[in-house]
């Protein structure tokens, strides 16, 4: 046996010894989710260098949420980023973002990744270590890494810090367990009389009750249809009472796709993005073109090679789609040049 295979069989072993060993001490979701009266968060491991252990299941592809193509010269920002939310089960009743940036120099951190580590970064946190399985929404998975509180949640991530110390880990549990049943909800059970968020620092009720999960919102339309487009920041409506809806960046937001007949359903990560007590929103990540719910189903519509566009029908349009994205790769597949290949 060659010296690199032994040496991933001892990996993976240690690695299962941890496993086992996490299953004392792991963290809920709902731990790691905890705030005060005045929203901000009460993990204490918040305040250390201690890593904690999640499990979950994956909600959504990182390339519908977060624009990860490799910009090591980005004058601000995080330049790449990606981002996945696993949800806690069963009495675990709360779901966690697990993110990374390129930039870390850009956003009070440490290090900035080169666009050939970011690629090696994004690749090893989208496939299991053991395995090189390549992770997708539905997967059970075990997350261990740093917390940092931002924008109202607890994150689990590298604290904006490319030391490999800092290095967050993410491990196959179960294959293909699918997604969970998304709980549906009304605007009675996240605003209030005023339109207000409903904010319980107990995490029982209102916005926090829901924060990181998949949830569906029945019998709703835009207040404004104009802004439609891909990262868009959008509001719905039932009558009476609106909520913030941001739309991914998937290809089912390209100009004149919204084809939604009102009033329609929302499916989509109950998000909170900025603010302690207030700035939740519903993100949904891509549209399959369906007409009834915005969301995606996670399948394509036709059985036609060549279809590109999703309108049913292979043309021209097919043709400038693959024109416009010859040779363009997904950050993490390994077609981008990551992980050595």
């Amino acid at each position: 046996m060659k010296s690199s295979n032994v040496a991933k069989v001892v990996f993976c072993l240690l690695v299962l010894l941890l496993v086992l060993s996490s299953f004392a001490y792991g963290d809920t979701h709902q731990d790691v989710q905890a705030v005060d009266e005045d929203g901000y968060g009460t993990h204490p491991d918040l305040q250390t260098n201690n890593k904690v252990t999640v499990e979950g299941i994956i909600l959504n592809r990182p390339d519908f949420m977060l624009d990860a193509t490799p910009n090591e010269n980005a004058p601000y920002g995080p330049g790449a980023s990606w981002q996945i939310y696993i949800q806690g089960e069963g009495d675990d009743h709360a779901g966690t973002a697990i993110w990374m940036g390129q930039c870390y120099d850009n956003v009070w951190g440490s290090g900035t990744y080169t666009n050939q580590e970011w690629l090696d970064e994004i690749y090893r946190v989208s496939h299991d270590p053991c395995t090189g399985y390549e992770f997708s929404p539905g997967d059970r998975v075990r997350v261990k890494g740093l917390l940092k509180f931002y924008g109202g949640k607890t994150n689990i991530n590298e604290r904006h810090n490319t030391d490999p110390a800092n290095d967050l880990t993410i491990e196959l549990v179960e294959p293909g367990t699918g997604l969970p049943q998304p709980e549906v909800i009304t605007l009675d059970d996240v605003k209030d009389g005023n339109d207000n968020f409903i904010f319980d620092p107990s995490r029982f009720t209102g916005c926090e009750y829901y924060q990181g999960r998949l949830v569906k919102l029945n019998n709703v339309s835009f207040v404004d249809a104009n802004p439609w487009g891909p990262d868009a920041e959008m509001e719905i409506s039932d009558g009476q009472k609106t909520f913030p809806v941001k739309l991914g960046i998937g290809w089912g937001f390209r100009p004149g796709s919204n084809n939604l007949t009102e009033p329609f359903d929302v499916v989509g990560i109950f998000d909170q993005e900025g603010g302690l007590k207030d700035n939740y929103r519903i993100w949904v990540l891509n549209y399959d073109g369906n007409g009834r719910v915005l969301t995606d189903r996670g399948y394509a519509r036709y059985n036609l090679p060549g279809e590109i566009n999703k309108d049913g029908k292979v043309d021209m349009f097919d043709f400038a789609w693959l024109a416009d994205n010859w040779l363009e790769c997904v950050p993490g597949s390994g077609a981008c040049g990551g992980g050595g290949n």
